[in-house]
């Protein structure tokens, strides 16, 4: 076998292989992204497949915007679309299928006013008021392990709240802070 032979063989062979990673990337890209949450408040539970490559799936988001809602007025507000793709990738690194437990989704603007009076852990210009957080808890993984899995995305702004035992995601500038 000579030079021409070799290399002709390695070339054919690293064409096939990389049309073959080409081809996995692009399936694993188009894999649905599934999401499951639950209303620590209502009680309503959601798990759905909110993305099926680029396409959002109108029917699962009206859900988790539901789900989402300021429980305390019923107002329902669309949720930032970038939060669902950051908490699908957060479930990734955490390495769990559990629903998100959540505390806190969408508050509108009075109810925000309302709680920033009651205490200082709430930000009077809160991402809440804008669809773009969202508090939470993980089943089965501590506060300090979801805490440093949401930093590790670097997708916004991640809180730790010690006392009321949740974790904050927003999809704002990177930035981290614990309370309590």
């Amino acid at each position: 076998m000579n030079n021409g032979q070799t290399r002709r063989s390695f070339l054919i062979g690293s064409t096939i292989a990389g049309s073959t990673l080409l081809m996995s990337g692009t399936a694993i890209a188009s894999q649905p992204k599934r999401l499951r949450f639950l209303n620590l408040h209502t009680g309503e539970r959601a798990d759905a497949e909110y993305r099926i490559g680029d396409t959002f799936q109108a029917d699962a988001l009206a859900a988790f915007d539901r789900l989402l809602r300021d429980h305390r007025t019923g107002e329902i507000y669309e949720t930032d679309r970038t939060l669902f793709d950051a908490l699908h990738r957060l479930a990734g690194v955490l390495e769990t299928n559990q629903p998100f437990h959540v505390i806190s989704g969408y508050r509108s603007p009075r109810t925000n006013a309302i709680l920033a009076n009651r205490s200082g852990g709430v930000a009077r210009n809160s991402f809440h008021q804008w669809g773009m957080a969202i508090d939470l808890r993980v089943p089965g993984r501590s506060l300090d392990a979801v805490y440093r899995a949401a930093r590790s995305l670097q997708a916004g702004g991640v809180g730790k709240y010690r006392r009321s035992n949740f974790v904050h995601v927003d999809t704002g500038r990177v930035r981290y802070w614990r309370q309590g």
